[in-house]
């Protein structure tokens, strides 16, 4: 490993000079600094990441809380681009992440904040988790800057997707295209995302005068084929069954396309389907599926951004709701059916 010492050779100046203009000092002047550093990068020179966390009570290392209930860990195809936008964005700054052992089994025993503490995390991003799990709130509470995603803490920083919009634009859409008996085949959680979804659907076909029928509302784990299948199969079977079924989000909505394809019946033809999310699958099936496309790129860059800002500047940063908008993808998987 390069040392100051060998680059303090290199250049014919002192240790300490070698320090001050690898840590900006002001008494040195702006070429020794350039001269240094040039030297130094020539050698290979890095410094020392724990030797730096002691010196400057930072470890440039951001924790990522993520624990999914249905055990898709990163094959979570919202969670999992929302991720990689937030570590793209974070490592460009200068961090590195590392995820909290969320395991309810883990053998170190470790608290969500126990395990930050350990770590000697800058921050903390909340991806996905059950929000009133007793660690999650021990872990809001304490002094670490923490932002969430999809979910609103009092006093912390959330970055959350319009879902009340996007459930709007995609129920009118629907409604435009001429449909009156719309099942939904929505999340089982008790989320905020669900809540919201719910309300907006409900909040939607009210204003549009459309009556929502109870037969036509079920639960269902998000993520889930199986259950999604097994729901659509009693939706079909219903005596007046619904001409379009909405799913919680696009994973789901595959196992009722398989339902209504054992069934005989044609997609959009016979019966509409729509998702959400607008995972990259959705978009290349045939026909294609219609959609709500999440803005991940945006959500995980954001969410990055204001929990480094919340670091570097704990006092002058704002503790604000940011929302994020998706965009509705017509696509191919309702079918028109207003009367010519």
């Amino acid at each position: 490993m390069v040392s100051l010492k060998d680059i303090s050779k290199a250049c014919g100046v002192s240790i300490a000079t070698v320090s001050k203009a690898l840590n900006d000092h002001s008494d040195i002047s702006k070429e020794t600094k350039e001269r240094v550093r040039e030297i130094a990068d020539k050698l290979g020179y890095h410094p020392n990441a724990a030797a730096q966390a002691l010196k400057t009570n930072r470890s440039n290392n951001i924790g990522v809380l993520f624990v999914d209930e249905a055990n898709s860990g990163l094959t979570h195809d919202y969670f999992s681009h929302v991720l990689d936008s937030f570590k793209k964005k974070a490592e460009q700054e200068g961090f590195d992440i590392t995820f909290i052992n969320g395991d309810r089994s883990r053998s170190n025993k470790m608290s969500y904040l126990s395990h930050a503490i350990y770590r000697g995390f800058d921050g903390v991003v909340i991806a996905c988790v059950e929000f009133s799990d007793p660690e999650v709130d021990e872990l809001i509470k304490s002094n670490i800057p923490v932002v969430t995603i999809d979910h609103t803490f009092y006093n912390r920083i959330a970055i959350v997707s319009d879902n009340i919009k996007g459930i709007r634009d995609l129920v009118t859409y629907i409604y435009e295209q001429g449909h009156r008996k719309i099942a939904y085949v929505h999340g089982l959680e008790n989320t905020a995302v669900t809540q919201s979804r719910l309300t907006s659907f409900y909040n939607t076909l009210q204003d549009l005068g459309v009556t929502v029928r109870d037969e036509y509302m079920v639960a269902s784990p998000y993520r889930n084929t199986e259950k999604a299948f097994e729901a659509t199969a009693k939706l079909l079977e219903l005596p007046d069954p619904p001409t379009c079924i909405m799913y919680s989000d696009d994973f789901a909505a595959f196992g009722g396309m398989n339902a209504i394809r054992q069934k005989g019946l044609r997609i959009p033809e016979d019966i509409s389907v729509a998702g959400y999310d607008g995972i990259e699958l959705a978009r290349r099936i045939s026909p294609l599926m219609t959609t709500i496309v999440q803005d991940t790129d945006k959500i995980g860059r954001v969410a990055a951004s204001k929990l480094i800002d919340l670091i570097n500047n704990p006092k002058g940063t704002l503790i604000e709701q940011i929302v994020v908008e998706g965009t509705l993808e017509k696509g191919e998987s309702v079918a028109n059916i207003n009367p010519v």
